[in-house]
């Protein structure tokens, strides 16, 4: 499960991400509305906590754009304001759940882990390209017929550069992407992934390395 957290208070928001790294689950952490939006455009977060009160883009904006996006991931919404037509107001943005501050942080990880739970609002689109089949949903793919057996790792990194349609994907976006903030993938680590992704797609080789500038496929 991969968490973002978006909280403008970041001591708030640092020991949430501590508290649910505890439990398992890998987390990512914005103080703002702008870079959860940016971070929510290219990694698939399983939950989003989101602070309604935030600076520069709005809780509530940035809410009404995930919802509107149709991606997979659940909105639990936090705010301090707890009263009926604020929860409904929440929920009405597109929330998909709603805690009010302070909260017991038993009942965060209770209802993150519910929502991860949920059914995905729309299944992933399968992936094709260069003669290979990725598909999301089953975490499976397939290269002229014959089925890859691919980590979890090497899976998401390839599905990164399927999603880029031929176009370069920066080695600091496929870290961003693949491996969560506090895993703190270095450059070695990617390189490793690429290599072994590289073995077990077999020949002719389809990954190609632009220097200082990134992979494609």
């Amino acid at each position: 499960m991969r968490v973002l957290v978006v909280e403008d208070e970041e001591q708030l928001a640092d020991a949430v991400a501590r508290g649910l790294r505890l439990h398992a689950i890998a987390v990512d952490v914005a103080y703002d509305g702008r870079e959860a939006l940016e971070l929510t455009a290219y990694v698939d977060y399983d939950v989003v906590v989101l602070d309604r009160d935030l600076p520069d883009v709005h809780g509530d904006e940035v809410c009404r754009e995930l919802a509107a996006a149709s991606g997979a991931s659940r909105i639990l919404m936090l705010t301090a304001a707890g009263r009926v037509r604020d929860r409904v107001g929440g929920l009405a943005l597109g929330a998909d759940d709603y805690l009010v501050k302070p909260f017991a942080f038993a009942e965060l990880v209770a209802r993150v882990r519910a929502l991860a739970r949920r059914s995905p609002r729309a299944a992933p689109p399968v992936l094709e390209r260069a003669g290979i089949r990725l598909d999301p949903a089953r975490r499976t793919v397939i290269r002229d017929g014959r089925q890859v057996a691919l980590g979890r790792r090497e899976f998401d990194v390839l599905r990164e550069l399927m999603r880029a349609g031929g176009g370069l994907v920066s080695s600091a976006r496929l870290r961003a992407s693949v491996w969560d903030e506090h895993a703190g993938a270095g450059t070695g680590v990617l390189r490793v992934t690429l290599t072994s992704l590289r073995r077990k797609l077999g020949d002719p080789p389809v990954i190609e390395n632009v220097p200082g500038r990134g992979y494609r496929l």
